[in-house]
């Protein structure tokens, strides 16, 4: 019996919102240690938008989004890590599977240069795939596959963030809320950055010790240093308009784990700030399927909720993408199937 075609969201005759097509594929079947996977929930992720826009200048077609949760629905010969009916999540990045990046610089990536999660289904080799911790619903484990791998890569892997430690978070989107939320299970301080009072409150109701709006308090470095003392992480961002003010925080030793460019990719500091203090700089780019897995079990034993600024259905992906541009959401924007 024919299964149905598989509604695809696909960037096909060019970049942009308006270029977003809603198209039917034929059905894949798994082959040898592959999984075909029903997708249930989706989550959006900057990286997103730099796809739909053309920021990242992608081969088209392409179907786009990189962070998803699903149900096994078929198993390929010789699969033995997965059984119908789980719920899983697919890697980010394809082939990364323990210890430092690869030596290639292009690393295939789910949702440019390879096809996203934006369908209905899709097959992925079982390697690929991690268990979604059993407490979640499927919005939530579809939050972890990005945001989530990459703040736990920033505190635990780039650096060794111990109890006590100070960490410096900006902002309020997934990343910095993953991380707020891990360093506080790690015991450590966590200053929070935003523009937003009420944001800065509600992070305060996470765990934030200390929120300051970089709006009102522009040189912000300086009154971290003043209200809490030096910072040993900072989880970074932001790039051009926020490493500056990071660095001077920052104890002598401190690290940076730069995760984002929110405001833009050239930065204008001194340079010798890096030296005089000694400070370590680690580009993160997401994880290795080691640290998801690390991170999705720390997630299980203390049985972690991602913050969700909202769920919506499959069909708005386009409108989403577009609401996720003006950034006013506190967490993960989410889509269920």
């Amino acid at each position: 019996m024919s299964r149905p075609m598989v509604r695809t969201l696909s960037l096909v005759d060019g970049f942009g919102f308006d270029n977003l097509r809603w198209i039917d594929r034929e059905p894949a079947d798994p082959g040898p240690g592959e999984v075909r996977v029903r997708i249930t929930a989706l989550a959006l992720n900057y990286r997103d938008l730099q796809v739909v826009e053309g920021v990242r200048r992608i081969p088209l077609p392409l179907v786009p989004l990189s962070d998803a949760c699903g149900v096994v629905m078929a198993l390929g010969a010789g699969v033995t890590g997965f059984s119908v009916g789980d719920r899983v999540m697919p890697a980010f990045i394809k082939g990364w599977h323990h210890g430092p990046l690869p030596l290639l610089d292009s690393l295939p990536t789910l949702g440019g240069p390879l096809d996203g999660v934006a369908r209905e289904e899709a097959v992925f080799p079982q390697d690929e795939l991690v268990a979604v911790p059993p407490h979640l619903s499927d919005a939530e484990a579809a939050a972890l596959p990005c945001a989530g791998v990459s703040a736990w890569n920033a505190l635990f892997v780039a650096t060794a963030l111990k109890p006590g430690d100070h960490v410096l978070v900006q902002g309020t989107g997934g990343v910095s809320l993953f991380a707020l939320q891990f360093a506080k299970l790690a015991g450590a301080r966590v200053t929070l950055i935003s523009s937003s009072d009420g944001k800065l409150e509600r992070a305060r109701a996470l765990g934030a010790d200390l929120g300051i709006n970089y709006r009102a308090e522009p040189d912000w470095g300086a009154a971290i240093l003043a209200r809490a003392g030096p910072v040993d992480c900072v989880v970074e961002v932001g790039g051009t308009q926020t490493l500056g003010q990071s660095l001077v925080c920052l104890r002598n030793g401190g690290h940076v784990s730069f995760v984002g460019f929110l405001s833009g990719t050239t930065p204008s500091f001194d340079l010798g700030e890096l030296s005089r203090k000694g400070i370590g700089l680690r580009g993160i780019r997401v994880g290795n399927r080691d640290s998801f897995e690390a991170m999705g079990r720390a997630v299980a034993q203390h049985r972690l909720k991602p913050v969700i600024d909202g769920v919506r259905p499959f069909d708005e992906v386009p409108q989403a993408l577009r609401t996720f541009k003006q950034g006013g959401h506190f967490g993960k924007v989410c889509l269920t199937l």
